[in-house]
């Protein structure tokens, strides 16, 4: 199984910052690894402090579960199949910006969260760090 490293989180993150600026938004970026464990952390200067615990919670939430965050949302609608799942593993975030990172098998290696814009800026910028090997 091939390894998230530290390396290969720092040039996500990085990727996650340009494309952040391009969007005129500072973030916060967690990567974590296959385990859920915080490999790599940035916070943009002016990034909102409340959302350190949502991008850690939506990178946790995306490796916990291999899925992004987007379609656990889906799922846990009032009357959905996983309705009150946000109350489980101390906390799990249902909503945009949380991708999981796959090897070249499709094995979950780790994953992606982001948090400090709009559901959709934070999307585009998981998915610049996901584009980014």
């Amino acid at each position: 199984m091939t390894e998230l490293t530290l390396q290969d989180a720092f040039r996500r993150a990085e990727a996650g910052m340009a494309r952040a600026a391009e969007l005129g938004v500072d973030m916060n970026i967690a990567i974590v690894d296959a385990g859920g464990h915080l490999l790599h952390f940035v916070r943009m200067d002016r990034a909102w402090l409340g959302s350190i615990d949502i991008a850690l919670k939506k990178a946790r939430t995306a490796v916990l579960f291999r899925m992004p965050t987007a379609v656990i949302g889906g799922l846990s609608q009032p009357g959905g199949p996983c309705y009150g799942i946000e109350l489980t593993n101390d906390g799990l975030v249902s909503f945009g910006g949380g991708l999981p990172i796959t090897d070249g098998e499709g094995r979950t290696i780790g994953a992606i969260g982001v948090s400090g814009g709009t559901v959709e800026q934070d999307t585009l910028i998981a998915e610049a760090c996901l584009a980014t090997p």
